[in-house]
């Protein structure tokens, strides 16, 4: 990691402050990385660069919406090397709440999210799309050296 110095006027340095406070950082220098990853990605997306990355789809939908489960299944599975899962919520007698993890290139994510937002009968959809940095893009099924706090009792083997 570098040190740099930067100038900022104080507005934008209270606005950062601000921020450090609502979101809990332990400082300037954690809420500044995470705002300038934020711009990267964003200025990435916005000039047409792809590459690896996970996303969540989140949507609301009528489930009594003519053929839409039927288009949704389709789209599903027309991606399925991008679905790594998918979590339905019933939410009153009319409306669902699907939640998807999804995994591959932005712009083949994008795509899918997209094309999922705008069938009719989806009453509200957004999707989050993180860029994976090299080696970050893995399986998903690799073994790694730290552990997740509470995913295996600790007498069962871990994945």
């Amino acid at each position: 990691m570098q040190r740099v110095t930067i100038t900022l006027d104080d507005d934008l340095l209270a606005d950062i402050d601000r921020l450090v406070e609502r979101r809990g950082y332990q400082g300037r220098s954690e809420a500044i990385r995470d705002l300038a990853r934020s711009g990267l990605a964003e200025a990435a997306a916005a000039e047409g660069e792809t590459g690896p990355c996970v996303a969540a789809l989140v949507y609301i939908y009528d489930h009594a919406a003519r053929e839409l489960s039927r288009r949704l299944t389709t789209a599903f599975h027309e991606h399925h090397k991008l679905t790594l899962t998918t979590l339905h919520v019933h939410l009153d007698h009319g409306s669902c709440m699907e939640v998807s993890v999804l995994k591959g290139d932005e712009a083949a994510v994008r795509g899918m999210a997209e094309r999922v937002i705008a069938e009719r009968g989806v009453r509200h959809g957004r999707a989050v799309v993180i860029p994976m940095r090299d080696g970050e893009a893995g399986d998903g099924h690799h073994h790694h050296d730290h552990d997740h706090p509470g995913a295996h009792p600790p007498d069962a083997p871990p994945d």
